[in-house]
């Protein structure tokens, strides 16, 4: 499929202007701050509260050379929110604080939800095998994997087929498409991991997931976005939560738009063919929508026990830290479990002690959302956990 015209790059000039916006401050690129963050509020924040300061310094100054755009939601025990930025760098449009977002791999929440509901209604076992639920998809070399292995990423399977590994290597391709069962393929044609059996090494990617999409339909005979909605997105009242139509590149209803660092220039990257992630990463969704599922999920309004358990169950495997699919962290003393999701121009996390006494959801329009995650945390979510 021929690769459409290339959407016009941000000029030098714009590019320039960013970097001079700490010290420009203008109306245009500086909208006023969130009153979550004025003088007044910041004076307010219960002690027992989120670290209201902290998240107020997180937003200061936006956008700036890491991000154009935040929105932070914090729940639980001192309930919080905060904007940030700008919705269009062409124009300095303030942020739009409900705004839509590409929520990247934590759709692997939902993925996972719709499994162990499966699993808890009796229509599959998470012992049963990919080779019992999709025959004929793996060849005879690989041994039998378990759902469980798929949904705690040890079944062994290799990455598939991508566009890219890098923002820039994706980018010229960023209106193909390349399906599920070409990713799938893909992996098949490798062969099964030459070191370690299923169950046995814990690696994170998509391939596993994706396989799990093609089990739901499989299992339903329905499509997979329509089970998120019938089973995830209706009951929680998920309204603004939807996936593309196939290969649609656009975010549909209000947004603010992404951008990376390409080439020393920055790039919108909003429009963008996701549908090779699927049910590993191609959701569209807002702070309040995930912070519903999020709740939905740690309070077993998703998942009944004893199947919620494996949300939480890291296994026992080489490299292994996280469970299906949160990972565990400790932060001031609290077990935080927490799922994030990249896509370019757009980070995500969600976040949660298990008791639900504090939780944080972001959407971060960051420049290099694949880059170092773990520093965009630090700034947006972990002041949320500080006390």
């Amino acid at each position: 499929m021929p690769v459409r015209p290339l959407p016009v790059l941000l000029t030098s000039a714009l590019a320039l202007a960013l970097t001079a916006l700490p010290l420009a401050g203008t109306a245009s690129a500086r909208p006023a701050p969130s009153s979550s963050c004025s003088a007044q509020a910041i004076e307010a924040a219960t002690p027992d509260g989120p670290d209201v300061k902290a998240l107020c310094a997180a937003l200061a100054g936006l956008p700036d050379q890491d991000a154009t755009a935040a929105l932070i939601r914090v729940g639980g025990k001192g309930s919080w929110q905060g904007s940030a930025g700008v919705r269009d760098m062409r124009t300095g449009a303030p942020v739009i604080e409900n705004a839509r977002f590409r929520a990247g791999s934590t759709t692997k929440i939902v993925t996972s939800a719709i499994v162990l509901q499966l699993a808890a209604e009796g229509r599959i076992s998470l012992d049963g095998t990919v080779q019992q639920y999709l025959p004929g998809l793996l060849t005879k070399d690989f041994p039998p994997i378990a759902v469980r292995q798929l949904l705690n990423f040890t079944s062994g399977l290799r990455p598939g087929a991508s566009l890219g590994d890098t923002t820039e290597e994706m980018y010229p391709h960023r209106f193909e498409t390349l399906t599920p069962a070409e990713v799938v393929a893909a992996s098949v044609a490798k062969g099964p991991d030459p070191e370690y059996a299923p169950g046995e090494r814990q690696d994170y990617g998509n391939i596993h997931y994706t396989v799990l999409g093609m089990l739901i339909e499989k299992v339903t005979g329905d499509s997979y976005a329509h089970q998120a909605a019938v089973r995830i997105f209706r009951p929680l009242g998920m309204r603004h939560t939807s996936f593309p139509d196939g290969p649609d590149p656009r975010v549909h209803g209000p947004h603010n738009r992404g951008y990376e660092w390409l080439d020393g220039k920055l790039v919108d990257v909003t429009d963008w063919n996701m549908s090779d992630r699927w049910a590993a990463g191609d959701m569209i969704s807002t702070t309040a929508d995930l912070e519903r599922l999020l709740v939905g999920v740690f309070k077993g309004r998703v998942v009944p026990e004893p199947q919620l358990k494996e949300m939480f169950a890291v296994p026992k495997a080489v490299d292994a830290t996280m469970a299906a699919p949160f990972t565990p962290f400790e932060l001031n003393g609290r077990t935080v479990w927490a799922k994030t999701g990249s896509r370019p121009g757009y980070h995500t996390v969600v976040a949660a002690t298990r008791d639900l006494s504090r939780s944080v959801v972001y959407s971060v329009n960051s420049t290099d959302a694949r880059g170092d995650g773990e520093a965009i945390a630090r700034r947006f979510a972990f002041p949320a956990f500080n006390r």
